[in-house]
């Protein structure tokens, strides 16, 4: 098929006839002999969060796992890429098991439970590997093979089953990349049977310790495959060996090849003295009398048989490719999908890393096929490497096509990814608004710049995400803002829909520090902030579609710059602060203010808050420690007092009364510390309006804060918390109670009244659907 590695199948099998391979096969040991390592010993793959893993010892003796390096990896969906590692820790003894399983499964599977974790872990078409250190020592599943559902043989299947091994097995199967056939190795029981889970029972256990002869669990490159001319081939041993002069040769159809062996004392490197040529056939020879195990348990002492492997040479920087655009495609997701194909193409961003990195980079065809309804860029995933290219590389990659997450991806191991000089892209100008939804798919994954000036019109999850959203022609409205709610609402979201771009950093990190996104091209401080309407113009970068990182941050176009620093992307003050409110003439100022959540009640456990006086426990919100509250204290007073009003009516105060001990007295008493003695009061509404809980028993309430010598409260205090206007017809509250309060100005005996809300936002739903 188009780009494909492999070639010259006719001559291949001819090579491949005449070379001895050695398998490597599971089998029973004998009764009388100890496993020579962990294996996996029961699968649980129930409902819900019913997974469990049971790992049992029959080596007869007591293993360190957390010494050994022990580890299980989960490989979703016929990835070739672990998605999860999970690290084991403490002693197994012999012939004991220990139990991994969800943090949330069933009493009966935690009862037993050695490790558990919070992770969704794994489902019926997912394969799973034992290691120790790097290397595999059982696989359940066959990694990097999608068997749909489940792997099924007879009545024996991994999804909604239990799985038991065989007492007869004594050995783990040490090639994850084998066909795999549950009912071989595996008993079936029903869903949800965890009668067996925390013991196991093997013949390989009770007799003296027997020496197994070490044997070659896997070599690179492998068997029918084919390898670049700057191979270093490896090969790893089951055991730790020692091995004698010409253990390890390596001969082409041109002749032998002189290469240096190092590593060891489990895997070799075998470093050839100049490049193989492109288009031979190699032989790697392992000769079986030349390899001796490093322990003291003998006989036997060297290998059983010689191992070999032939593969072909190529210069993957020559190869044929499939280019990214035909990978890419026209449509929203890629056609190639499970399909390896090789690709060539400029590295235009590097975001390779472990998470929270994007952990990979985007290649880009430098010339393109000419057809604008096809993108020349692609994601290349290659699993948390790093430092295997830098931007301007000129790559060959050789992996699987797929998608994640609505993003074209092509997902590589470290070992098939080829550097070819370097090379250089000019990005594409793209500009908003898009003329439809889906105009962006055709530069998804390109170097882009965007020539407009683009203005900031959202920067809400900036601290969080390092992200700001912008959009051309000025900030965006909320459409109920400027027309009617109906059709014309509507149309206008759908045309903002289509002229805003978020632009975000180079990680998926939460609140990042520093967060790069201030104006002038230095990051975010207090003196440094960025401002809705502060513009960018020119910015390059990659386009992306990806998260944040988190749900909250869910999946969007996004452009990201080509380096952590942001370079590229500079952000403009064109909408400055105002530095007093203008002038609007009368006797008094008041001012409505959100206090993000002041409590007083450190946020110390669960629940220790109530909903009012007399409402129920709930969880608090405010400052954990009585340092963050200090802090948050002392930035609200300083705020106050910049304002300098008359009458503050705020919210989201913690809804605990008026006492002494309350919120908002706290409050009060620190800006009279500030201000002087008897400066500010508190609005009691519940004394004044004779109820308990006027404000309702939410966590958080509205209330009035006022200076003694402008004004004075006058006349009924009036809190609108009928369940009419709480409810909203619902069953639930969707708004917090109103407060509406009348003041005397003191200096003219003027009167004016004050009304404070926090409505719910258009994000909490309704029971009842908009009936308009």
């Amino acid at each position: 098929m188009p780009g494909s590695p492999f070639r010259r199948l006719v001559a291949r099998v001819a090579v491949a006839a005449l070379a001895v391979v050695t398998p490597v096969a599971i089998s029973s040991a004998p009764a009388s002999a100890a496993a020579s390592d962990l294996f996996i010993s029961e699968y649980i793959e129930g409902s819900s969060n019913n997974k469990a893993l049971e790992i049992y010892n029959g080596t007869g003796a007591a293993v360190d796992l957390s010494a050994g390096g022990y580890n299980v990896q989960v490989y979703s969906n016929g990835s070739l890429m672990a998605g999860t590692t999970v690290d084991l820790t403490g002693s197994l003894a012999a012939g004991d098991v220990f139990v991994f399983a969800q943090a949330a499964a069933d009493p009966a599977i935690l009862a037993v439970a050695d490790l558990t974790s919070g992770s969704g872990l794994w489902n019926g078409d997912d394969a799973i590997a034992l290691r120790k250190g790097s290397t595999i020592i059982d696989a359940f599943g066959q990694i990097g093979v999608d068997p749909g559902a489940a792997w099924v043989s007879g009545a024996v299947s991994t999804v909604d089953r239990t799985l038991r091994r065989l007492e007869s097995v004594c050995a783990g199967d040490l090639n994850g990349s084998d066909a795999f056939d549950p009912a071989v190795q595996w008993d079936g029981f029903p869903k949800d049977d965890f009668d067996g889970l925390g013991s196991h029972t093997a013949t390989c256990g009770g007799g003296p310790v027997q020496d197994a002869a070490p044997t070659v669990t896997s070599i690179t490159p492998a068997e029918g495959t084919d390898a670049d001319i700057g191979v270093t081939p490896t090969v790893t041993f089951s055991e730790d060996v020692t091995l004698a002069e010409g253990a390890l040769t390596l001969q082409c159809a041109s002749g032998p090849v002189s290469a240096v062996v190092s590593g060891g004392p489990q895997t070799y490197v075998l470093t050839p003295g100049a490049p193989l040529a492109a288009g031979e056939d190699c032989t790697l020879t392992v000769t079986a009398s030349k390899v001796s195990d490093a322990d003291t348990i003998d006989p036997p002492d060297t290998m059983a048989t010689d191992v070999t492997s032939t593969f072909g040479v190529l210069d993957f920087c020559s190869a044929d490719i499939t280019p990214i655009p035909a990978i890419q495609g026209s449509g929203a997701a890629t056609s190639m999908s499970g399909q390896t194909v090789t690709t060539r193409g400029v590295v235009v961003g590097d975001y390779e890393g472990p998470q929270p990195a994007l952990r990979g980079f985007y290649l880009q065809d430098p010339k393109g096929d000419g057809d604008l309804a096809t993108s020349d860029g692609i994601f290349v995933f290659n699993g948390g490497n790093q430092d295997l290219v830098e931007l301007g590389d000129v790559v060959t990659v050789v992996g699987r096509v797929g998608e994640n997450q609505g993003q074209t991806q092509v997902s590589v191991s470290s070992e098939k990814i080829f550097t070819c000089g370097t090379g250089t892209v000019t990005p594409t100008d793209v500009t908003l608004p898009m003329a439809t939804a889906t105009a962006f798919e055709r530069y998804e994954g390109m170097f882009v710049r965007m020539p407009q000036e683009l203005s900031v019109t959202e920067h809400f999850q900036l601290g969080r995400f390092g992200q700001v959203t912008v959009s051309s022609g000025g900030r965006l409205q909320q459409p109920t803002n400027v027309v009617a709610p109906g059709p014309e609402a509507n149309a206008l979201q759908a045309q903002n829909d289509l002229n805003r771009v978020i632009i975000d950093d180079t990680t998926q990190a939460q609140n990042p520090d520093p967060i790069i996104w201030g104006r002038g091209g230095d990051p975010l401080t207090a003196e440094n902030t960025l401002r809705g309407g502060d513009t960018v113009t020119g910015a390059t970068g990659v386009l992306t579609y990806t998260w944040g990182g988190d749900r909250a941050s869910p999946n969007n176009w996004r452009l990201r710059p080509l380096t952590a620093d942001g370079a590229g992307i500079t952000f403009e003050a064109n909408n400055p602060r105002p530095t007093s409110p203008e002038d609007v003439g009368g006797d008094v100022q008041v001012v409505g203010m959100n206090l993000l959540n002041y409590f007083n009640t450190l946020d110390t456990t669960g629940n220790n808050c109530t909903g009012g006086v007399n409402g129920p426990p709930m969880d608090c919100r405010g400052a954990n420690t009585a340092l963050e509250l200090k802090r948050q204290t002392a930035k609200t007073v300083a705020a106050i007092l910049a304002l300098d009003a008359d009458v503050y009516g705020v919210n989201e105060v913690e809804n605990d009364g008026y006492g002494p001990d309350s919120a908002l007295q706290y409050l009060v008493d620190a800006l009279n510390a500030e201000a002087g003695a008897g400066t500010f009061a508190v609005l009691d509404v519940d004394a004044r309006t004779e109820q308990v809980d006027a404000m309702g028993s939410d966590a958080i309430k509205v209330g009035a804060i006022y200076r003694l010598d402008a004004v004075t409260p006058v006349g009924d205090t009036a809190a609108l918390n009928s369940v009419e206007f709480v409810n909203g017809g619902d069953t639930s509250p969707k708004n917090r109670p109103s407060l509406a309060q009348a003041w005397k100005v003191n200096a003219t005996g003027g009167v004016f009244i004050t009304d404070v809300n926090h409505l719910k936002s258009k994000g909490s739903a309704c029971e009842t659907p908009d009936t308009g």
